[in-house]
């Protein structure tokens, strides 16, 4: 079920309105209720992978009960393997299989012995990558001790697959969500009126601003071997600003609608593209698979401690294994050692920690070294955002090439205005995002205060009107298949 569909403008007032009817009930029964509701909402798509999370919760569930009860470190570091070996080895065959087999008949094939092993017809379960992700973390804070393990099996399986961040995060620790569902929640309205000036905001970014962009960036991408370098240009640009607005704003949807059901998810994006430096940029960039992979892997590897060999290591294992993360497919493997080669010199020049606060944080405006420095880290992003893009390395070679061609096509004005509005569209989204870059999201504290009520209120009302009026062609969300 898709957040920007009617569907979902049915579904939630419903699950909302039953829920806060069962709380004199007690929690047990708005469990109950969420986690039929999740298992409804994710078996929209296809009801035969409801088993697939059924199975990844029992195990979990089931593990962490006895990594609590046993204290032989042998014992614990089996049930810790088991978990990984399921939890991994599901995740590996639905998403990686494939993968791998064609490389490995690539392989064969340049040495002149073809084998002619057949792809198996493999069906991506929406959100697996999450939802796996979230499991494994809860086995392993409890391995390490962090945590306890959950005696409730509503309650966990809850916290698995609690619908608004299911299927593409943010990925929750068990340390700060599971409570969540073991105590008593109390209808806030101030939670709920900032979750749905969130979930507003989310929508502007997905209809009016990724799908908007989306008909252009098809249309270039799927053509790019006959456009001249403006067009590569701009569907580049465009395709940036595309996966920020489709993917943070299902963050902010995801969010929002959280906090009408009295939970609090962690940030998971924090206005990215002002970035100055490409460690800045990953520190605001998906931020719950950053932490994930930051305290799961890089820290266990020695982070940026030890010898320069390590760190330079460190640094291309946890940004490649980032990339596979997002697919199975070389590009997203050339894009997470790109990264990697950006964060390195800040890294070893021990800067990759002098930008912690969000630019300009106590002024309007950017200083023109600021500024310069958004721009260049900007650029940078957009350049490792077209293998991103990519269909494979091939197209993305021949796209970057294609971007010098007819240098001359980039001072004519006719491609700019051409899509001028979407040009305005982005203007604008950019200033409210400017404006409101101190607070949780863009509109937490724009035009806060009782002397801005009417002018807030007509804000809102326009934000609106562009979603209904710029509401283009319907695009699922780009990690959906991740």
């Amino acid at each position: 079920m898709l957040f920007n569909t009617i569907d979902f403008a049915i579904f939630l007032p419903i699950v909302f309105g039953l829920y806060w009817l069962l709380k004199t009930t007690g929690i047990r029964s708005q469990n109950f209720l969420l986690l039929l509701s999740s298992y409804f909402f994710y078996g929209w798509w296809d009801w035969r992978f409801l088993g697939l999370i059924l199975f990844s919760t029992i195990v979990d569930f089931t593990i962490g009960i006895y990594l609590e009860k046993t204290s032989a470190k042998r014992h614990r570091l089996a049930l810790l393997i088991t978990s990984l070996s399921i939890n991994l080895g599901l995740l590996f065959f639905f998403k990686y299989f494939n993968f791998f087999l064609d490389n490995l008949n690539s392989a064969f094939e340049f040495f002149g012995e073809p084998i002619g092993i057949r792809a198996a017809q493999i069906v991506l379960p929406v959100g697996i990558s999450f939802y796996t992700f979230q499991t494994l973390s809860y086995t392993i804070d409890i391995y390490r001790k962090k945590i306890n393990a959950s005696k409730d099996l509503i309650v966990f399986a809850s916290f698995v697959s609690f619908f608004p961040q299911l299927v593409a995060g943010p990925i929750e620790r068990a340390s700060h969500l599971l409570p969540q569902f073991e105590r008593e929640r109390k209808f806030d309205y101030v939670s709920a009126i900032s979750g749905l000036r969130q979930i507003l905001w989310g929508l502007f970014k997905k209809v009016v601003i990724a799908d908007n962009c989306a008909r252009v960036v098809n249309s270039i991408f799927s053509n790019h071997a006959e456009l001249d370098g403006s067009h590569l240009f701009i569907g580049a640009l465009f395709f940036t600003f595309q996966i920020y607005g489709d993917f943070s704003g299902y963050s902010d949807i995801a969010i929002g609608t959280s906090r009408l059901f009295g939970f609090d998810l962690m940030k998971n994006f924090s206005f990215p593209y002002f970035s100055r430096d490409i460690a800045e940029f990953w520190r605001r960039w998906h931020i719950s698979l950053s932490t994930w992979f930051r305290d799961y892997l890089y820290i266990p590897l020695g982070g940026s401690r030890g010898s320069l060999a390590k760190k330079i290591r460190n640094t291309f294992i946890i940004f490649i294994v980032s990339g596979f993360w997002h697919g199975a497919n070389w590009t997203f493997i050339v894009w997470g050692a790109l990264n990697a080669l950006y964060f390195l010199p800040l890294l070893l020049s021990e800067k990759n920690r002098i930008n912690m606060h969000i630019v300009a944080h106590d002024r309007k405006y950017p200083t023109p070294k600021e500024l310069g420095s958004m721009l260049l880290t900007f650029s940078l992003t957009i350049f490792t955002w077209i293998f991103f893009r990519s269909e494979n390395l091939g197209e993305a070679l021949a796209y970057i090439s294609g971007l010098f061609r007819n240098p001359h096509s980039y001072i004519e004005l006719g491609i700019y205005l051409k899509h001028y509005q979407l040009f305005l569209l982005l203007f604008f989204f950019l200033v409210v995002e400017w404006m409101g870059r101190k607070g949780e999201f863009a509109l937490d504290r724009l035009f806060s205060g009782r002397s801005h009520y009417a002018f807030r209120f007509s804000f809102y009302q326009l934000i609106v009107l562009l979603i209904y009026w710029f509401n283009a062609e319907q695009q699922t969300f780009i990690y959906f298949q991740f």
